[in-house]
């Protein structure tokens, strides 16, 4: 009998950290062990962890600032200047002949051309001024660390252990065979000691 002492050791190590890793993502269901009832660290917290990860985003890793000079970069801006110039031009030679006719006949080519120049060469000094305003009238509107702690905080406590046990899935069965291994050793040092 006493020779399945590691054995018996080591299904206790995996046990309790098969329970561990229970009552660490467990939703709010309760696991009951005979007079003791035990729930999950990770629900409990989830509104705590929501708030901690929403500020590590808001405030860390998304920053507004660069999300507005990647925006208002003027290589990137004189990248859609090609797209505005054909709209300029299909407006100059097509809609505004059709609006204003009488305009149309003192309009030419070379007249059309100039004023397209003249408009782009405008409009990519207006551009990062307008998105770089637009997007400091977003930046007051949206708080990126109170959407992403609601978006967590919503997150169903089944759901959250899901996404949970899928992303850690090798993580937590390593530690519960940590919990066999190191009951195993235990046990096989209690085995030597009795035996001596």
């Amino acid at each position: 009998m006493i020779f399945f002492l590691p054995l018996i050791a080591a299904l206790i190590g995996w046990l309790l950290n098969s329970l561990a890793v229970t009552l660490l993502f467990r939703p709010y269901k309760p696991v009951k062990l005979g007079f003791v009832t035990l729930q999950g660290l990770f629900p409990k917290r989830q509104a705590q962890l929501a708030n901690s990860l929403g500020a590590l985003v808001g405030k860390q890793l998304f920053s507004f600032d660069d999300i507005k000079t990647k925006l208002t970069d003027p290589e990137k801006i004189r990248n859609i200047i090609p797209l505005v110039e054909a709209h300029l031009d299909t407006f100059l030679r097509e809609k505004l002949p059709k609006a204003m006719p009488v305009l149309s006949m003192f309009i030419g080519d070379s007249i059309v051309n100039q004023i397209k120049t003249h408009l782009v060469a405008e409009l990519d000094t207006l551009f990062p001024l307008l998105i770089s305003q637009y997007l400091d009238n977003v930046q007051q509107d949206l708080d990126l660390e109170k959407i992403v702690s609601q978006k967590i905080a919503g997150i169903s406590a089944d759901k959250l252990e899901a996404i949970t046990h899928d992303l850690l899935q090798k993580e937590l069965q390593s530690f519960k065979m940590l919990g066999a291994i190191s009951g195993l050793i235990t046990g096989l040092i209690c085995l030597g000691i009795s035996l001596l």
